[in-house]
């Protein structure tokens, strides 16, 4: 954080995206599919876990034989197997013995001696995801470090700067807002309906997936549009509507590797004024008169649910949020053998991981900041082939709310976010403020 100050202060939403399979080269007519059995891909600990898999050449059944391997969430296990295809089908079986998740990869040869496809396909099911259990226990001074925080940001004055830029819808008014936080400003676009009556309207905060860009004018007015008072917030406070070549300069350059800022360090690790400029965030949408005093949505995808996550754990204003494959789940989960979700912030050698960086990003573990929600609600999604967020991390963190809450299991999908998952999620928001 504090490198990015000086560059920040001179100076659509985009979530990290993993495959759910290796793609095909384009012109390759083989494709694979890999699916459990079972509708639900759901099973119990010990049950033997069916996946139906296919493959086809130029979109007929194809010859030849399947090698696949069974993974524990991302890690090898010792079942494997190779399987001839009749009418194009086979099936691999595998089993758990605890909570968690089973992938199945696989791979094509024509025959034994063929050289391997240059495609593979995943599938995933859950084995009692429900019970899947925590890595660690929520630090006991967890909730005195984000009171101290959120002090430390409270004295700073709030002094946002409204500047009224064009919306992209007719009846919204859209506004670049800037406000001072500890470190980096925030920065996003604001909109509204125009001529809303005091204490109107709900409030919705939008926030980014990884990356580096503006914020979205397009994804604050069309929230505006439906009634809200819409907030889409860039995770960097960088300053909005630069040309693209701005933005793609500093992925590559000073902000490449911003999530790994004194990753050690609990205060001043980069996701501590990530999460703190959400509060200010809130801040600066329950100063508007139009607020009802009584919805405060946080929503997004990726990097974005961390930040959903965050945000209903350390401020209780929020009353709802939705957090679409989140990040920042189980730092700790190597200590249990289980792979941590993004940003894999815990470096790990020999087996032995880093424990300075683990100890801070207790701090800041999804699993954590669920136990602190006081929110009405929340809705989750979460990919059973997801490599980038792996679905254990999700559930682990899923499991600690003690709110009503509901999650999409998205059965194909990996570290990408399907319409019926994006669809949940505005459905799920528009039910909570009645709309």
């Amino acid at each position: 954080m504090t490198r990015l100050l000086p560059l920040v202060v001179a100076l659509l939403w985009q979530p990290l995206i993993a495959q759910s399979a290796k793609k095909a080269a384009p012109d390759s007519p083989i494709k694979i599919a890999a699916r459990a059995e079972r509708a639900d891909a759901i099973y119990r600990q010990g049950e033997k876990v069916v996946f139906n898999l296919a493959v086809t050449d130029g979109g007929k059944p194809a010859a030849g034989i399947v090698e696949w391997s069974i993974l524990k969430d991302g890690l090898a296990t010792d079942q494997k197997g190779t399987s001839e295809l009749v009418d194009g089908k086979a099936i691999a079986t595998g089993s758990l013995n605890e909570p968690g998740f089973l992938q199945v990869r696989v791979v094509y040869r024509t025959d034994a001696k063929a050289k391997v496809a240059p495609v593979s396909g995943l599938g995933g099911a859950a084995i009692d995801p429900t019970e899947i259990k925590r890595s660690l226990p929520v630090p006991d001074d967890f909730d005195a470090f984000w009171d101290g925080m959120k002090k430390k940001l409270a004295a700073v004055p709030l002094e946002p700067k409204l500047v009224s830029v064009m919306a992209p819808f007719p009846a919204v008014e859209s506004f670049d807002v800037t406000a001072p936080a500890l470190g980096l400003q925030i920065s996003g676009y604001m909109s509204k309906p125009v001529g809303a009556k005091p204490k109107s309207l709900p409030i919705i905060l939008t926030v980014h997936g990884a990356g580096v860009s503006d914020s979205s004018l397009g994804g604050s007015a069309s929230w505006a549009a439906k009634g809200f008072i819409a907030m889409d917030m860039n995770a960097h406070g960088l300053p909005n509507g630069k040309p693209k070549q701005f933005y793609a300069d500093l992925k590559v350059g000073a902000m490449k590797d911003y999530r790994y800022e004194h990753k050690s360090d609990r205060e001043k690790a980069y996701f501590t004024g990530m999460m703190l400029r959400l509060v200010r965030a809130i801040d600066v949408l329950t100063a508007q008169p139009e607020w009802d005093g009584k919805h405060v949505v946080v929503s997004g995808a990726s990097q974005g649910g961390y930040q959903a996550i965050a945000a209903a754990g350390i401020d209780g204003r929020v009353t709802f949020f939705a957090a679409g494959v989140p990040a920042g789940c189980d730092h700790s989960g190597m200590l249990v053998n289980r792979i941590a979700g993004w940003p894999k912030i815990v470096p790990v050698v020999d087996g032995k991981p880093d424990m300075a960086v683990l100890e801070a990003y207790r701090y800041l573990d999804c699993m954590n900041f669920a136990t602190r929600t006081k929110a009405a609600g929340c809705y989750f999604t979460v990919g059973f082939i997801d490599t980038t967020c792996p679905p254990t991390s999700i559930y682990a963190t899923y499991n600690q709310l003690n709110i009503p809450k509901e999650i999409y299991n998205d059965i194909p999908s990996g570290h990408s976010h399907s319409s019926a998952a994006r669809e949940g999620m505005t459905n799920a928001v528009m039910k909570h403020v009645g709309k």
